[in-house]
């Protein structure tokens, strides 16, 4: 089998997609960004639920859980922008030509639109759940003001272009790790305990459950199709084929410093919960999670906590509507309204926060919606990479589609365990 230069890490050509040659102290850091963006998907309200629940219940026990899904969602997110990259085409695009009738396309998008829903409602009730544990706001005006500040998000992205909107949810992310992390520096974790918690292993049911979850959580479908969208509008859609190589060295690069910032996060959200609310009643939801923070480590880190729930409901609300924006256009060829799509996709959110549904429950159930998504984003993907009619010389090794492969069926499985448990009640 003929050697590929894709997975190879070889860095060819000095040439940006654009024509910018920039200052080569800066080359590699003007080519990051996208997975960045993207990684913001790993950091949404329904992961913060997931996490802290872990942690409150079981402590250290899952921690092996977040870092293997931090591993898989690794490989998942590099192929995305990998394809992107190659093709100068999304996913939805590439989909769009090779669906063999317009049925089966609109088929394809009704689902895809349903997971970015199902995003939106995460995000947005995380975000009005900040806003009523910062300001004592009702949860639908809160709602509305998460919808609100994501909307003028997406207007900069599409008036700026991607280098503002990069910088604004970069900017956000910074704050979601600095009010997650915070209470771990204050309250850090028993070095035995962590060590402990690297070890594969499950105390009960309810412990597989939290696992799949997380999990679930972890890897979204439309974190997938936003970093092949993401990575064309930075790179161009007609990219120099000496300049591939390089790309996808910084690709690989992007994604490694986005994993390690989004894995960084979120263990320390479970390790905030282990270490300061294991046993304490009430902790199962979002509010008594801040409430117990506020009385084991003070109103500061409980502030903090709160601002970086919501910083993760705007920065993941304004990727999740723009891979929505994304999944129409590449699947229909078709985009309207940013208010009137902005509208469309907060009414779910809305109509949950005004029936009094329990917001905490509302997050697990978005996650449960998003897990149907799962296998027609990560089959397609896999399938695409490795083949050279798409990919050219750039398509996957073997090993590469193997790797692929392994993590795509366990994810399925997983999110299968997750559905039926959620269904059968735990």
């Amino acid at each position: 089998m003929a050697k590929n230069s894709s997975d190879a890490g070889v860095a060819v050509g000095t040439t940006t997609t654009s024509g910018i040659n920039p200052p080569p102290a800066r080359r590699l850091l003007w080519l990051l960004g996208p997975a960045l963006v993207a990684g913001v998907a790993y950091l949404d309200p329904g992961n913060v639920a997931a996490n802290m629940s872990a942690g409150a219940q079981y402590g250290y026990l899952l921690v092996w859980v977040v870092v293997s899904g931090n591993i898989m969602a690794w490989l998942v997110q590099y192929l995305s922008a990998k394809l992107g990259v190659v093709t100068g085409k999304s996913l939805p695009e590439i989909l769009r030509d090779r669906f063999g009738s317009k049925a089966g396309r609109i088929a394809y998008w009704i689902q895809a639109e349903a997971v970015a829903m199902a995003t939106d409602v995460a995000e947005v009730i995380g975000g009005a759940v900040a806003l009523y544990l910062l300001f004592d706001l009702p949860l639908l005006a809160g709602g509305l003001i998460t919808g609100i500040i994501s909307m003028g998000l997406l207007l900069i992205q599409s008036r700026r272009g991607p280098w503002v909107f990069e910088r604004i949810v970069i900017g956000l992310l910074l704050v979601i790790a600095v009010g997650f992390c915070a209470g771990v520096v204050i309250a850090p974790p028993e070095a035995a305990g962590l060590a402990g918690g690297l070890v594969p292993r499950f105390a009960d049911t309810n412990s597989v459950l939290l696992a799949v979850s997380i999990l679930g959580a972890t890897i979204m479908p439309h974190a997938i199709y936003a970093h092949s969208s993401l990575a064309r509008d930075r790179f161009g859609s007609t990219p120099h084929r000496q300049s591939i190589p390089r790309l996808l060295k910084a690709t690989r690069w992007d994604v490694s410093l986005a994993m390690i910032i989004a894995g960084s996060v979120n263990v320390a959200m479970l390790l905030l919960a282990a270490v300061n609310l294991a046993g304490v009643e009430g902790t199962e939801s979002l509010e008594g999670a801040h409430a117990a923070l506020e009385s084991a480590l003070g109103p500061v880190i409980a502030t903090l906590f709160a601002v970086g729930l919501l910083a993760s409901g705007l920065a993941s609300t304004a990727v999740g509507a723009y891979a929505g924006a994304e999944i129409m256009a590449g699947l229909l060829h078709r985009r309207i309204s940013l208010l009137v799509r902005r509208l469309l996709t907060l009414a779910p959110a809305m109509v949950l926060l005004g029936s009094g549904v329990d917001p905490t429950f509302a997050l697990i159930i978005s996650q449960v919606a998003l897990s149907f998504g799962i296998p027609f984003a990560l089959i397609p993907l896999v399938n695409l990479t490795a083949r050279k009619s798409v990919m050219g010389i750039h398509a996957n090794r073997w090993f590469t589609t193997g790797a692929g492969i392994l993590v795509s069926v366990l994810l399925i499985a997983l999110n299968v365990v997750l559905i039926v448990l959620t269904l059968q009640g735990g």
